[in-house]
């Protein structure tokens, strides 16, 4: 079984000159010809370098793993009888699946509350990101659910008003936040702010706690798609200077007179400014949880990403130990604005391996009588089944899912598809619902009626669009629990799981089909 696309994808633009003679070995044409003009991924890097390392067209996509791993969520099966109900009267008028609670109650007072077990987890710096805001933080809010803000949003923001190496004021940060709490409804949902090492520098929390009100900051030690810092492509040359002044890593360095040069020359057209690599300690983390508990922070998250799986005890021990309210670990592969595609695809342990180690950890520690937060999985989720499949794989100790490049993707398309509403340009294949906001969105005539007319026009599509598609994994996830007699949250548990295969079953200590319910089978058959 091939596993990777070697040396030609999509998603760098390159492409094999044979599309049937590739050696699975090196991925290269199994006859390289001279006189190619280079197609694939070594002959594009053959002039271009670097460049290739990274996804494109950067700045208007999400990228994630093309990888297909050994084991993944869809060799995991869910199980339900006919017996009884969980969070609900066992009868059959009242267990129908519209009453099935999703809320989530979470945090050290239970003061957190997500109307829907989904979080969005840390969106940053890049265009992608900044370019589908509005969409994401207003869906987000109306939703009831969680949206944070990724590192280095106030760094990269050349209206950001720093002083003696400490962020005063922001124009970016601060409408990320407000997009959020001016459409807030009855306290539903979050935002939180996150923060790596140059963000820690430069006192972004604090500044976020004391200046916007922010209540709940995460500190972060890395994501699924990448094992360095943050990267992003910067196309102008003042801006570059400007963020490698304020202590980024910038290549090549645009203060370089040779590389000034060079860049007015058009021999490149984007510096990529990097993030530093954090280095964890126990000492440093205890000291920024009681720095931030200090500056008024009423909730603390950590999220971490595919690192080993002592780097994964480290997280859930660290995060026990000094009472955090959220720990968010991000499998291997599942996406980002901007990651190397070579790492993306090849580093870091894949989700359902992480997730069952995580699992495991919680457990002993659990045991033991020790703090467990709220933990949320993310990596490559999308639909509903496989949020059912990850809540009941870490249950109960798991509390929402993660997911990021889905609600991008619904508020992009809410987005585009409101353009082409007021151009009178919509495609064949929406016209055929309508023409108007109200007839191509399904969940316009709810919004109208819950916020009125005046406040339904004036929401950007984009944010109808993401809340358009958690109604749909909302209904979805309901009869899903509704079908395993599971009719809240609390209720749910790894018995709703089988295992397909007896690999994933060592793999995620989820009974293998054959095996389960062995024992009590027997008894009624014997009875």
């Amino acid at each position: 079984m091939s596993l990777t696309k070697v040396n030609a994808s999509a998603a760098t633009l390159t492409k094999n000159r044979t599309e049937d003679a590739i050696s699975k070995l090196s991925g290269m044409c199994a006859t390289c010809i001279d006189g190619c003009i280079g197609m694939c991924e070594i002959g594009k890097s053959a002039y271009r370098g670097h460049e290739v390392i990274y996804p494109q067209p950067f700045g208007v996509i999400t990228t994630a793993s093309e990888k297909d791993y050994p084991v993944d969520y869809s060799h995991l099966n869910i199980i339900g009888g006919v017996v009884g109900a969980k969070g609900i009267e066992a009868d059959s008028d009242k267990a129908v699946f519209p009453n099935v609670n999703l809320e989530v109650h979470f945090g050290h007072d239970k003061g957190l509350k997500f109307k829907l077990p989904i979080m969005i987890p840390g969106i940053g710096s890049t265009d992608i990101a900044k370019n589908n805001w509005e969409g994401l933080a207003i869906g987000t809010a109306l939703a009831g659910t969680g949206l944070t803000i990724g590192e280095n949003v106030a760094g990269m923001d050349p209206e950001a008003v720093i002083k003696n190496g400490r962020v005063v004021d922001t124009v970016d940060l601060k409408r990320r936040v407000n997009l959020f709490k001016d459409h807030q409804r009855d306290g539903w949902g979050a935002t939180i702010v996150q923060a790596n090492i140059e963000d820690t520098r430069l006192g972004v929390q604090e500044y976020a706690i004391e200046k916007l009100g922010v209540e709940w900051v995460e500190l972060k030690w890395g994501q699924g798609a990448k094992n360095i810092g943050g990267e992003v492509k910067v196309k102008d040359l003042k801006k570059a200077q400007m963020l490698y002044k304020r202590g980024y890593v910038v290549l090549p360095n645009p203060t370089n007179p040779d590389v000034i040069k060079a860049f007015e020359r058009g021999t490149f057209k984007e510096f990529e400014r990097h993030s530093r690599v954090g280095m964890v300690t126990e000492e440093a983390f205890a000291k920024r949880v009681e720095e931030l508990r200090a500056a008024g922070a009423k909730y603390i998250s950590l999220k971490t990403g595919a690192y080993r799986p002592a780097a994964l005890a480290m997280a859930i021990k660290y995060a026990s130990k000094y009472k955090l309210d959220v720990l968010t670990v991000d499998g291997a592969g599942g996406g980002t604005g901007m990651s190397p595609w070579r790492m993306m695809n090849e580093w870091g342990i894949p989700p359902v391996e992480l997730h069952s180690l995580l699992y495991n950890y919680a457990k002993i520690l659990s045991d033991k009588g020790e703090h467990i937060p709220a933990l949320i999985p993310a990596g490559g989720f999308t639909f509903e089944d496989q949020m059912f499949k990850g809540l009941a794989l870490g249950a109960p100790f798991v509390k929402m899912i993660g997911m990021a490049r889905s609600p991008i993707a619904a508020a992009m398309v809410g987005k585009t598809i409101g353009r082409t509403i007021e151009d009178h340009q919509l495609p064949v294949y929406v016209e055929r619902f309508g023409n108007t906001k109200d007839e191509v969105f399904v969940t316009a005539g709810d919004l109208r009626k819950e916020l009125g007319n005046d406040a339904f026009e004036k929401l950007p599509t984009g944010a109808i669009g993401l809340y358009t598609y958690y109604e749909r994994l909302a209904q979805g996830l309901r009869q899903l629990m509704a079908g395993s007699r599971k009719f809240s949250m609390e209720h749910m548990s790894r018995e709703d799981l089988i295992s397909l295969t007896p690999e994933v079953a060592k793999i995620s200590g989820i009974t293998y089909v054959m095996d389960a319910d062995q024992e009590e089978a027997e008894k009624i058959l014997n009875s």
